[in-house]
């Protein structure tokens, strides 16, 4: 490792590595209280449903790593090295953080594999990134969002016109842009997350041609406490009853096929569509997508440009 090289830490949320790991990783979302044997049950039977059990998000996000390490080798060849940090999986955060000060690193940049902030998503990687580095003495700087940034907003629009081809055109049909729910609390914090997956949703529509959209969310937490909504299956029986009986879901909060994509959207809504009589489609998701990468990687560069912006 040379003086010039820099550490990126990129982080996600993590799933377990088979089904064996589950209950530890539910019970670790939970924050040490394992699960009823009711919800540990429903969790299995979804990653079950979802290829027979396969992690998708895990090798995903391996893939993604991977893919971010050569574009950024592209740019600034022998610059960056990436290493992965997990929210509730091995390699945690701080294991990411470990191995970056054992492998000699003095500076880092962190990056989570979603574009919106909000405190209680990517704020918490982000806090969690700079305590660990700080006490290992790394100077770590990290991206709050990148949710519109110029190839991230094409390369949403580009699957969305492409799955535009799917539908009648001259029927109603609507757009539902989707992400993960969060507690209905961070609005009382002046929370950006709200705003900024609108500017998303507003930049790609416009860009793509499409009018007639909306925002709704989904995959809320089971907690006691109020989640943002609607949820989307609840806007799917809403404009069904309204005449639509096309909708294409756009879940710009996520960047790779995992288990509240191929799960929630492309069983659960799929399975509702059927039920209701409308046809549903859902777009690509980015994965390793060129423009992502690119996305990720520049972000990651002028975030070292701009280090007090973290």
């Amino acid at each position: 490792m040379s003086n010039e090289q820099i550490a990126v830490l990129v982080m996600s949320y993590g799933t377990p590595e088979s089904m064996d790991d589950v209950e530890a990783y539910y019970t670790h979302i939970r924050r040490g209280n394992p699960p009823t044997p009711e919800l540990l049950a429903e969790l299995k039977g979804r990653y079950e449903a979802v290829a027979g059990g396969v992690f998708p998000l895990r090798e995903n996000t391996d893939r993604q790593v991977e893919a971010l390490q050569q574009t950024l080798d592209e740019l600034e060849p022998g610059r960056y090295v990436c290493y992965q940090g997990l929210k509730h999986a091995r390699p945690y955060i701080e294991d990411g953080v470990e191995a970056i000060a054992k492998a000699g690193f003095k500076q880092a940049v962190g990056i989570v594999l979603a574009p919106h902030y909000s405190v209680m998503s990517v704020g918490g990687y982000n806090k969690r990134a700079k305590e660990k580095a700080a006490d290992l003495g790394v100077e770590m700087t990290c991206v709050d969002s990148y949710h519109l940034h110029p190839k991230l907003v094409d390369a949403l629009v580009d699957r969305v016109v492409t799955k535009l081809t799917a539908f009648d055109r001259s029927r109603p049909l609507k757009v539902l842009f989707s992400a993960h729910s969060l507690p209905v609390r961070i609005r009382e914090l002046g929370d950006p997350y709200e705003q900024q997956l609108l500017e998303t949703s507003d930049a790609v529509a416009k860009k793509a041609g499409v009018q007639d959209w909306e925002f709704t969310w989904q995959s809320a937490g089971r907690t006691h406490e109020p989640w943002l909504g609607p949820d989307i299956l609840d806007t799917m029986r809403e404009l069904s009853e309204k005449g639509y009986k096309q909708v294409l879901s756009a879940p710009i909060g996520f960047v790779s096929d995992h288990l509240e994509v191929l799960y929630d959207l492309d069983i659960e809504a799929k399975a509702l569509a059927e039920e209701i009589g409308v046809h549903f489609e859902r777009i690509a998701m980015l994965n390793t997508d060129r423009f992502y990468m690119e996305t990720l990687a520049e972000t990651i560069i002028a975030q070292r440009e701009t280090p007090q912006a973290g």
